[in-house]
């Protein structure tokens, strides 16, 4: 008789496992997309950001991408080398750091504007799937709106 106490233990009981692993997976899979516009995971998901907006403040880019301050700093400094974004400090609130699109940029989005479809190509899951997929993964997140 085994003792059943600590399966909750085994790696295969673990949602948190297969939500890694698949995350780990999809990000692996738009590497080479993303090598070819010269960005990195990260990077590209703070230009879906500022392709939307244009410009926003450190803070509202963190809380979006559920990234902290020590992250988006090397992140939106290495984007500025590049030409892509420049930061500058709020004339309202000088605490405050805005990050900005430049228009070389702009120009970038046309360049990443097939990696959504070639990703969507890499992935085993039906369009109605993967909408279930996102909500869940949102819900998980807390944001229930989406």
């Amino acid at each position: 008789m085994s003792d059943t106490r600590y399966d909750p233990l085994k790696l295969e009981n673990q949602l948190c496992f297969p939500l890694y692993a698949a995350s780990r997976e999809i990000i692996r899979q738009y590497k080479p997309f993303l090598d070819a516009i010269d960005l990195t995971y990260t990077q590209y998901i703070a230009m879906m950001i500022l392709w939307e907006r244009k410009s926003v403040t450190v803070k509202e880019l963190g809380e979006c991408l559920y990234l902290d301050s020590g992250t988006l700093t090397p992140l939106l400094k290495k984007l500025e080398s590049k030409g892509l974004v420049t930061r500058t400090r709020s004339v309202q609130d000088e605490r405050s750091l805005i990050a900005e699109i430049t228009e070389e940029g702009m120009n970038l989005r046309e360049r990443a504007l097939d990696v959504p479809a070639k990703i969507a190509q890499c992935t085993p899951l039906e369009p109605e799937e993967a909408l279930t997929l996102y909500r869940i993964l949102y819900k998980l997140l807390g944001r229930t709106d989406e």
